[in-house]
């Protein structure tokens, strides 16, 4: 019976063959999503274990966090690029929650992470999410939860407003484009809990910014700060 299943696979393979999301290349039997290759030479950036990473100092003097991080490095060209792109148009949720738990499974080796209580996904407009039909934050959420096993709130944060994009803008026109655009309802489901905030791919961090000025206006016991990928 086992023969007859891989034989079946093999077969569908050759029609519909599954390819590596950061290569391209095929995926061999066992892979998923991301051949051994790309998950061994992707660019980690182990912060979760340094409170003082390049991510956390980003927000030094603009939010109170206690930690922030993000699991890989982006640069354009790469194949983390190709991994953020599958993921935020090409309508991988599946690839959210594989990078999801792989991040999860670094927070959980990670003592700053161990108190964290809810997780909480940046929200895209409602318009947007309906037309795009998910938001890839959402995933990533779900896998850091499968890990963690805490609760994700996907209707706390909330975006108020479409906003132009941020492609051309510097620092402190995306923080101005970004101003207002987020708010909280029900703040007391945020009394006294550390909370998880994520985000795909942090940048300048405006909106990060936008984000958490929101949630620490509410009673939280503090807020942490994660990504994918971090833009040097």
């Amino acid at each position: 019976m086992f023969n007859l299943k891989r034989l079946a696979t093999d077969f569908l393979c050759l029609i519909f063959p599954d390819y590596c999301n950061a290569c391209g290349e095929d995926l061999y039997h066992g892979e998923q999503l991301i051949c051994i290759k790309c998950l061994y030479d992707l660019p980690y950036t182990d912060f979760q274990h340094y409170p003082e990473n390049p991510v956390a100092k980003l927000f030094w003097g603009r939010i109170r966090s206690s930690s922030a991080m993000a699991m890989l490095y982006y640069r354009k060209g790469t194949r983390v690029q190709r991994l953020i792109h599958q993921l935020k148009y090409k309508g991988k949720t599946n690839l959210g929650f594989k990078l999801g738990t792989m991040l999860g499974e670094r927070l959980q080796k990670s003592e700053l992470y161990q108190t964290a209580e809810l997780i909480l996904p940046v929200p895209i407009h409602p318009a947007k999410e309906k037309t795009r039909g998910y938001n890839q934050c959402t995933s990533i959420a779900m896998g850091i939860s499968s890990v963690l096993n805490i609760p994700v709130n996907t209707t706390t944060l909330h975006r108020n407003k479409q906003t132009d994009s941020q492609t051309k803008k510097s620092r402190y026109q995306r923080f101005e484009n970004m101003r207002s655009v987020f708010g909280i309802r029900d703040p007391e489901i945020l009394n006294n809990k550390h909370v998880i905030l994520v985000d795909d791919v942090i940048t300048t961090g405006a909106t990060i910014e936008a984000c958490s000025l929101a949630i620490l206006n509410c009673e939280v016991s503090s807020l942490s700060i994660v990504a994918l990928a971090f833009t040097e």
